[in-house]
């Protein structure tokens, strides 16, 4: 069976919601298609940023936003050797409406984007339909093939492919892009652990002691811990107990509850990749967020330069795509807008992961370099710089004219 549809989206994460729907506002045919039955997936990414923040506000969501379950945080920090905290972003600094970072369920947020998006008459949002691989002419992506659960096979033609389908994209490897990888010194080992109520929210805190490193991110009623350990270290094979010592080890604080983990079926594995592709697209077929560029964990900005990008995408194809196909000129032209923001925020991870992470995990740190922490002391304003490029970006993308919509009560 063969269908067409102005747009194909590949993956119905952040990126893919987000284009979608801002095409569907502008009138384009578009279908999204999510391998899964639904957005329930724990230990994805939660963070949401000031940028993303706006960009809710000017769709008109920004009230059903706030009222989904979720903590704020304002600032963040590392602690030193000698026991003191050093903050590296403030929020508060931010001239804009929402200067914090907001820590919600991936799949409320999710959710809320499909039901706007499912409004639009030109949206269509494909469940449990998995791509299996590109339809070609010649040398143009066609359109996709894909499979259900029930064993029905298809193919879906499309004016353009866009592949947001994360950092092991289907779409992009059958594409024949290859990306960039850049040094990763750790996988990360998520979990979550109760949180007591007199236990604050605002202040993110990562713990870093004797090869280990440890980000709580506070949530209503519980935190979600990342667990850095070092790059091929398997934490698995070790067990329940030895896992528990290693958190307790860099988490005092989490003595008391850590027996809440009762085996590592309670724990989840990231296999961290930082990489970038040197080119976005091919003809027919654009990649963006994680299957453009995986991002590193290390200041939660991934969602948001995912969809900055889905923004940009919208903003650039949207009349393309209503005209027909959009040319491979067209198409270059998302990565040129995007790449100085990306590789900005690349460049602080990669400096992160050299100076901060990788000497903690070898050993040879329990805490930033003495170079870093001296210079953020004398010269405190420095904090803006991290603080202004993961809270809103070198280039923060507006939502076109065309998806602005009046804001909607949270009640309807």
């Amino acid at each position: 069976m063969t269908e067409h549809t102005g747009c194909v989206i590949v993956g119905g994460g952040p990126a893919g919601m987000v284009a979608g729907l801002l095409l569907a506002r502008a009138g384009v045919e578009v279908t999204v298609l999510e391998k899964h039955a639904d957005f329930l997936r724990d230990f994805r990414g939660d963070t949401v940023h000031p940028s993303t923040l706006t960009l809710l506000d000017e769709l008109g969501l920004g009230e059903k936003f706030d009222a989904l379950p979720h903590t704020e945080v304002t600032s963040a920090g590392l602690p030193t050797a000698d026991g003191d905290l050093l903050k590296i972003a403030d929020m508060s600094l931010l001239k804009v409406p929402r200067p914090y970072i907001a820590m919600v369920p991936q799949w409320d947020f999710l959710d809320l984007l499909a039901e706007s998006a499912l409004k639009e008459p030109t949206f269509t949002l494909r469940l449990e339909t998995e791509m299996t691989g590109l339809i070609r002419s010649g040398r143009r992506v066609t359109g996709i093939r894909y499979r259900t659960p029930d064993g029905t096979e298809g193919e879906l033609t499309a004016n353009l492919v866009i592949a947001a389908d994360g950092r092991w994209s289907l779409a992009r490897r059958s594409a024949g892009l290859t990306p960039h990888e850049y040094y990763t010194p750790f996988d990360t080992w998520w979990f979550r652990i109760s949180r007591t109520a007199d236990e604050s929210d605002g202040m993110l805190t990562p713990r870093m002691r004797n090869h280990r490193f440890a980000v709580p991110l506070p949530r209503k009623g519980y935190y979600q811990v990342a667990y850095l350990a070092a790059k091929g270290n398997n934490l698995t094979a070790t067990g329940i107990e030895e896992f528990r010592r290693g958190v307790v080890e860099v988490c005092p604080e989490f003595a008391d509850r850590v027996h809440e983990l009762k085996s590592m079926d309670d724990v989840k594995h990231l296999d961290v990749r930082l990489n970038r592709l040197r080119r976005w697209h091919v003809d027919g077929m654009l990649c963006i967020g994680d299957a453009a560029h995986a991002m590193s964990p290390i200041g939660g900005v991934g969602i948001n330069l995912a969809v900055q990008d889905a923004v940009a995408a919208a903003r650039l194809l949207a009349a393309p795509l209503l005209r027909g196909k959009p040319t491979v000129k067209e198409l270059a032209a998302i990565r040129r807008r995007r790449l100085v923001p990306t590789v900005a925020v690349q460049g602080l991870q990669r400096l992160l992961h050299r100076r901060v992470i990788g000497p903690v995990m070898s050993g040879r740190a329990d805490g930033p370099p003495t170079q870093l922490i001296a210079l953020f002391q004398r010269f405190p304003k420095l904090s803006y710089l991290p603080t202004f490029l993961l809270g809103v970006g070198i280039r923060r993308e507006s939502a076109p004219q065309f998806a602005r919509r009046p804001m909607e009560p949270a009640g309807r």
